[in-house]
């Protein structure tokens, strides 16, 4: 069956050995393995689903500090209630099925992987990078950093999620801004491979931070034609991802305008450390957040969320039927791509409660002007 297929695969790929439930972990090392294997078990690119992206805490006394969060612990993050409110609900709907269906009658952007020095690991390391249909070294693009989840490595996004292929669809209907998307390992340290229990790799995450300012966009500039303003950059990530994007973009408003957090972790900042001045927040062109309505990780998200428009900080709280799994991420990143990089328009920065009582900093997205380019503001 679908677990013995896993954890076989598993075991000869990344070393976790059976009877570990599947559930907790994803087979991170996609490009070995056989597409023949799990062809009738699931989504060739996903071998497990990710269920255990929590309890990357540590406890209170030092002897726990030191203990890896066991599957088992980490499991029972998601099983605490869910407990919604009023503002807990979409701010837009679903996005329409198939956006992450190849299409074969549209350009298609170019998957590569770069190599760059880490002063802040002390190796060469490896990032996936997403070049827009038509990239010209001529032009200039806007850059989307783009983080995985504590179990996935920089092919998460475009091997669970189809990030490129999203991407894609929406630059041919003139959706998105042709942009360029860094997709780096956010685990900062030298085996940056997923561990057998890959909460013992929870603090090369925070590492991650100096990683991405010092080592990763100065890499990207200085290969790629990017702009090298804040306006043209943006950070979003999922999960483990999205709690790095909150501390990190709005620990850094001077370099992120755009910031968006799916589905954020345990590791995400208490709210009041997070931003402890709101109006370091006033300048972002977008701040989004999101869950699922049954994601166990949910009261993460809300905590932000309630923080923010307790303070009056304008943002996307939007709140889908999803749990903390791939529907979700997808369906966000399409939502979000299409507002990265626009001209300002009417009504885009409201206060955080809308008249209808969902919390948002709305644009209308298919609406959204075909023709912007980077730079038209």
């Amino acid at each position: 069956d679908f677990d013995n297929i896993v954890n076989s695969r598993l075991q000869q790929v990344v070393e976790v050995k059976p009877p570990m439930p599947a559930r907790y972990f994803r087979l991170t090392a996609l490009r070995t393995v056989n597409d023949n294997d799990l062809a009738s078990a699931a989504d060739l690119s996903v071998l497990v689903q990710e269920q255990a992206e929590a309890a990357t805490t540590p406890a209170a006394d030092s002897a726990d500090a030191a203990r890896p969060v066991t599957p088992r612990e980490a499991r029972s993050a998601f099983d605490r209630p869910i407990v919604l409110g009023p503002d807990d609900k979409p701010a837009f709907p679903d996005a329409p099925p198939n956006i992450d269906a190849k299409r074969a009658d549209i350009a298609h952007g170019k998957l590569e992987v770069a190599e760059y020095n880490s002063k802040t690991v002390g190796t060469t390391r490896k990032m996936l990078v997403y070049l827009p249909p038509g990239y010209d070294s001529d032009k200039k693009y806007p850059v989307l950093y783009l983080l995985h989840g504590i179990g996935g490595n920089e092919y998460e996004w475009t091997g669970y999620c189809h990030a490129d292929v999203i991407l894609d669809n929406l630059i041919a209907d003139g959706k998105a801004v042709p942009m360029i998307v860094v997709m780096p390992n956010g685990r900062a340290q030298k085996d940056d491979r997923p561990p057998a229990n890959v909460f013992a790799a929870a603090p090369a995450f925070a590492v991650f931070e100096r990683d991405l300012l010092d080592d990763v966009i100065p890499a990207v500039q200085s290969r790629y034609s990017v702009y090298a303003d804040r306006e043209h950059r943006a950070l979003a990530g999922l999960s483990m991802g999205g709690g790095q994007t909150l501390n990190f973009g709005l620990g850094h408003p001077d370099v992120f305008a755009w910031v968006g957090a799916f589905s954020s972790a345990p590791n995400t900042k208490p709210p009041g450390e997070l931003l402890p001045d709101p109006v370091q927040a006033q300048g972002l062109r977008l701040l989004w957040l999101s869950a699922g309505n049954k994601d166990g990780l949910i009261n993460i998200s809300q905590g932000v969320h309630r923080y923010l428009k307790q303070c009056n900080v304008p943002h996307v709280w939007h709140v889908d039927g999803h749990g903390h799994d791939a529907a979700t991420w997808k369906s966000n990143l399409y939502l979000f791509a299409q507002r990265l990089f626009q001209p300002r328009q009417p009504g885009e920065c409201h206060s955080p409660t809308a008249s209808d009582g969902t919390s948002e900093n709305r644009l209308d997205i298919e609406s959204s002007q075909t023709d912007s380019t980077p730079g038209t503001r």
